[in-house]
């Protein structure tokens, strides 16, 4: 019996289940990175400011890092809680940037941190500080070795529990809190605390 033209051998013929499935599926993975994007977007681009000290530098990091959740949600097939991966791969997309040899050299020009950016990580306790003391702070932040500004960045900032922090950035709960506490206590000497 002659096939149709165009027609396929059964043994390279689809089935119409997975066509069918996949044709269900793409509509709802849309609907999930959006939901996603909405939901995140705001935390991932602080995260960003906060370990990358440039707010530009942090919108392209971001864009980055939902691309690559866009591209991860066309492969990924079993359960994942996307906001801890998309706040593990921000910080190593931001780990990568500052690893750039361009990054280095264009850091090393003294760029100083935009007084807007500041503004834009606010919480009611930056209000009382001020704008000299709070540039202070910034300032001993940017100083602190990568590591400990990530710990900072998840611990204070972000909320992160202990576990959780180590559990992203792929470090015991003991180098957490070490990381934390050596954070907190460099901010302390640089701001000319004595506790």
């Amino acid at each position: 019996m002659p096939r149709p033209t165009g027609a396929r051998s059964p043994s390279t013929a689809r089935p119409a289940t997975s066509f069918v499935q996949a044709v269900q599926a793409a509509p709802s993975q849309a609907v999930v990175y959006e939901d996603l994007h909405r939901a995140h977007r705001e935390r991932v681009v602080r995260l960003c400011r906060t370990l990358l000290a440039d707010p530009d530098e942090a919108a392209d990091v971001a864009q980055d890092v939902f691309t690559k959740l866009l591209r991860a949600q066309e492969t990924e097939t079993r359960q994942m809680d996307w906001g801890a991966w998309l706040t593990r791969v921000a910080v190593n997309a931001c780990r990568d940037r500052r690893r750039s040899g361009w990054w280095r050299w264009w850091r090393e020009r003294g760029v100083a941190i935009e007084e807007s950016s500041l503004r834009t990580i606010r919480t009611p306790e930056d209000e009382i500080i001020g704008r000299e003391v709070q540039g202070r702070v910034w300032e001993a932040y940017r100083r602190l070795p990568a590591r400990q500004r990530e710990v900072f960045a998840l611990r204070q900032l972000e909320g992160y529990s202990t576990e959780e922090a180590a559990s992203l950035l792929g470090i015991s709960t003991g180098s957490v809190k070490q990381h934390l506490f050596r954070a907190v206590h460099g901010l302390r000497r640089a701001l000319g605390e004595t506790s």
